[in-house]
């Protein structure tokens, strides 16, 4: 476990452009069931999720079709709601930094950690954009 002090930056990262954090695994439930389309960021204590993810996802926003419902766990601290939101990311194995796309439920795109390590930011963001413009 990190300590709070540590991770509340790389949180706010995400929360400060709307994301939700998700705590708990009826959290992680509630929020892949819900109709629409939810972008799931993994976060991470990294260097790839601070200089590549974060910032990727962030830019992504900037588009007009995004997704309804924006939520993160982070790898390392939230355990049982980071399995729970890997285990809707099936058939792709757990990985963070890792982002992934539902429509209604359904998992529809994903980017893991070896498509965003060592990729610009911007890279990440226009891939995003792609999966938004056609399922959003």
């Amino acid at each position: 476990m990190y300590p709070p002090e540590l991770v509340k930056p790389m949180r706010e990262d995400l929360t400060a452009v709307g994301f939700e954090e998700l705590h708990t695994v009826e959290a992680v439930d509630t929020a892949i069931a819900k109709e629409g389309t939810t972008l799931v960021v993994v976060n991470s204590v990294c260097g790839c999720a601070a200089a590549n993810a974060r910032p990727g996802a962030r830019m992504s926003l900037d588009n007009d079709k995004k997704p309804d419902n924006l939520v993160t766990v982070f790898a390392g601290v939230d355990r049982e709601a980071t399995n729970k939101a890997r285990g809707y990311m099936i058939p792709f194995p757990p990985s963070s930094p890792s982002m992934a796309l539902f429509k209604d439920g359904q998992l529809v795109h994903m980017l893991e950690r070896h498509h965003i390590e060592g990729r610009p930011a911007e890279m990440i963001a226009e891939n995003l954009k792609d999966a938004y413009n056609e399922n959003c």
